[in-house]
């Protein structure tokens, strides 16, 4: 029991250090990570981070994993529960813009900061990095493919174009809205891919909210 109970406050520990390391990222860059920033930061000792990572960099890669469990508890996870088609690709757009609406993290965006702290420099970071938005890209893509063989979309609809269109519209949402302090960004980009979902659905009046 006592064991379990160690076991228990280790991952609790874990948790909390990556819950922190995001959040961290996002104001300060993935670069400037480190064990004794976050241990600052949590009022811990650096020695009690080392039984988990041993290095910056692996610190800096379990980070990246944390952040894309978060993103996908937050918003991948809840539109997949809806129906297939418009519908779930729409609700993918909307839990992204409500998970940046609500300042989770300070600087909006994980993703979005450090692909751009990390897009030129080579190494295992970059490399996982793209992975992942690879990922990312794959399942836009495929959800608009899903629409358009609903008969929901049109025929001729582009899934890598809208999907590239989905992913402008967040970046441009959650840059500006930190940038220029205002959230009308937020709703210029549910606007947007609603608007372009209506032009390209064979029932444009299902998007007129």
């Amino acid at each position: 029991m006592a064991r379990d109970g160690r076991l228990a406050r280790g991952d609790r520990t874990r948790a909390a250090v990556l819950d922190t390391a995001v959040a961290l990222a996002t104001r300060d860059g993935l670069d400037g990570l480190s064990l004794a920033q976050v241990a600052e930061e949590l009022g811990i000792s650096k020695s009690a981070l080392f039984a988990h990572w041993r290095s910056k960099e692996d610190l800096q890669l379990a980070t990246i994993e944390h952040a894309r469990e978060q993103w996908l508890e937050r918003v991948i996870s809840p539109a997949l529960r809806e129906p297939r088609g418009v519908r779930r690709l729409r609700a993918l757009h909307e839990r992204r813009i409500a998970f940046y609406a609500e300042s989770v993290l300070p600087g909006g965006c994980f993703f979005g900061n450090v692909q751009f702290e990390f897009n030129v420099r080579e190494g295992p970071i970059r490399a996982r990095l793209a992975e992942i938005f690879t990922d990312w890209l794959a399942m836009l893509e495929r959800l608009a493919r899903e629409a358009i063989e609903l008969g929901e979309l049109v025929p001729d609809t582009d899934p890598a174009l809208l999907a590239y269109e989905s992913e402008a519209f967040g970046l441009a949402a959650v840059m500006q809205s930190r940038l220029l302090g205002t959230a009308a960004a937020y709703d210029l980009a549910l606007r947007s891919m609603r608007a372009r979902l209506r032009a390209l659905s064979t029932d444009p009046e299902e998007h007129d909210e």
